[in-house]
């Protein structure tokens, strides 16, 4: 890595990942927060909202740990700001990006073409800087794809292999075909390769990382075992939802690939026809074809989960245009350069800096609100999400430990019949969830400030008359379900100050309009 640090290219990739850093402004998908920073919050700071993995052994510590690490560092520092807690570990993912990203060059052999469709991948420029343990997952993959040896028996690639796994063993599904054909070709008996090589490198990694997982989770503890139990034999994935099994093949790797979907498609029927001669990008082929017919079996799919084939992918689109190249005009070669510019340019400013950003936009205003908030009688604020589960950061966002609700959603793991998490029974009836558990005596029990999306105004309207609205957040230009197009805060009304307002005549709306909670919001009501 020293060694990359005087590379120009290394510091092009840099400068691109620390870019995504700031233009990357939109919400992707819980874990980003809740499975790594909002730990990490924890670890450091002593408040941070665990979910039900953690209890159950699910996750390993090993990656929010250096988020935590560097959160104690901020704070030993005096710079443990919310600015600084939400850009640090982005910037610390970003520089491991960039890293992956020049050893992805150098396993390219350094074409143009290579870093050219790396660097304009509008997928891996939305993922890259984020704090996902796939994010962690594909880099780790570039590197060990940087020394896996096509040529050679060197066995090097085994350690960020075997890292990957541990923290997330479902990466070891790519893995699968290029570990049997490394066995294969080798000149080394099967079985000194696997016992000296694989087995003695899985054991040092695998002690180190159940050694950190079992300090932090209190006892003696294998993550990879009860990953695979919960989330493979349990199924318990399928409960955050389900696609039909030919769903990568239609829709998920043909958004990974974004436009260069055309020209893998193409490189992909090259390598079918020549795979003699194209005897990497076969495997790389195998690989990728492995990976999602595994994925393809498990009910519950995601875009992220395909983001580890994303660079053999883009390996055999380069080989296959470093080849086309030499024989097409220079016309042809700036169109097709100019297209994937353009399309990829697109697809990662909309999603990257409008789609789902109001759920990102409402926390600074959540954490001044919670630093200097007092109500009438002087209590610090109150949050409560009313927004389906995860919509938002946590604790990592707003860095005060005030006091912060939002509907749980865990999965039926006690296997009672009939089964509603509590996401489910709120937006089956909000009114009447609200009434069954939302206090309303005294008043200083009720949340200080309401985050909801807009659709869900019209139906907790009695609820929210005793509430102001404060701030509205552009989210997304598709609503849909639950999710709305604006994220709203509301704020109690202070009584004390309608009715100070209201002796000096003033007008405003939302003085003089101050609700009676008895009239408007019933407790007793049981429907």
């Amino acid at each position: 890595m020293f060694a990359a640090m005087w590379n120009k290219t290394f510091w092009m990739f840099f400068t691109v990942r620390v870019a995504s850093v700031f233009l990357v402004a939109s919400w992707f998908v819980p874990d980003e927060y809740w499975q790594s920073l909002e730990v990490a919050h924890r670890l450091a700071f002593g408040y941070g909202h665990m979910t039900w993995e953690w209890a159950a052994g699910v996750r390993s510590y090993v990656y929010p740990a250096v988020f935590g690490g560097l959160y104690k560092l901020l704070a030993l520092c005096g710079l443990d700001t919310v600015e600084l807690l939400t850009v640090a570990p982005k910037l610390l993912q970003a520089s491991l990006s960039a890293y992956a990203d020049y050893r992805f060059h150098v396993w390219c052999n350094r074409t143009k073409w290579s870093t050219f469709l790396l660097v304009t991948s509008w997928c891996w420029f939305y993922v890259g800087s984020r704090t996902l343990a796939n994010t962690l997952e594909t880099s780790l993959t570039m590197i060990a794809l940087s020394h896996f040896p096509w040529a050679s028996e060197c066995t090097r690639f085994l350690w960020p292999v075997a890292l990957s796994f541990f923290i997330r063993p479902t990466s070891v599904i790519p893995w699968v075909p290029l570990c049997l054909y490394h066995i294969k070709k080798s000149s080394h008996p099967t079985w000194e390769l696997l016992l000296k090589r694989y087995l003695l490198i899985g054991m040092l990694t695998g002690a180190l990382c159940v050694s950190v997982d079992s300090y932090f989770h209190g006892s003696v503890v294998f993550t990879c075992y009860e990953f695979l139990k919960y989330n493979v034999l349990k199924g318990v994935g399928s409960f955050y939802g389900e696609h039909p099994w030919y769903w990568y093949v239609y829709a998920g790797l043909p958004t990974v690939l974004g436009i260069f979907v055309l020209p893998f498609l193409l490189a992909a029927y090259d390598t079918v026809r020549h795979r003699k001669v194209y005897k990497e990008r076969a495997i790389l082929l195998v690989s990728v074809g492995f990976t999602v017919l595994v994925y393809s079996l498990l009910s519950h799919k995601e875009f992220r989960f395909l983001l580890p084939v994303l660079p053999m992918c883009l390996y055999i689109t380069a080989d296959y245009l470093v080849r086309w190249s030499r024989k097409a005009s220079s016309k042809m070669l700036w169109f097709a350069a100019l297209l994937i510019v353009s399309v990829n340019g697109l697809m990662a400013g909309y999603t990257g800096f409008v789609h789902q950003r109001g759920t990102l936009d409402v926390m600074p205003y959540l954490a001044t609100t919670a630093k200097d908030y007092r109500d009438e009688f002087n209590n610090p604020a109150k949050i409560f999400f009313l927004m389906p589960c995860h919509s938002t950061p946590f604790y990592s966002h707003v860095h005060q430990n005030v006091t912060m609700r939002f509907l749980h959603c865990e999965p039926n793991l006690t296997e009672q019949p009939n089964y509603l998490d509590e996401a489910d029974q709120f937006y089956a009836n909000p009114m009447s969830w609200i009434r069954k558990n939302l206090p309303v005596h005294p008043i200083s029990a009720l949340p200080t400030h309401v985050v909801a999306f807009d659709v869900l105004e019209p139906e907790i309207k009695d609820f929210l008359s005793i509430y102001k609205e404060k701030q509205s957040f552009f989210h997304t230009d598709y609503p849909a379900g639950r999710v709305g197009g604006n994220v709203k805060v509301y704020e109690r009304f202070d009584r004390n100050a309608a009715a100070g307002n209201s002796n000096s005549g003033t007008t405003t709306k939302a003085t003089t309009s101050a609700p009676s909670l008895e009239e408007d919001y019933d407790p007793e009501y049981n429907p």
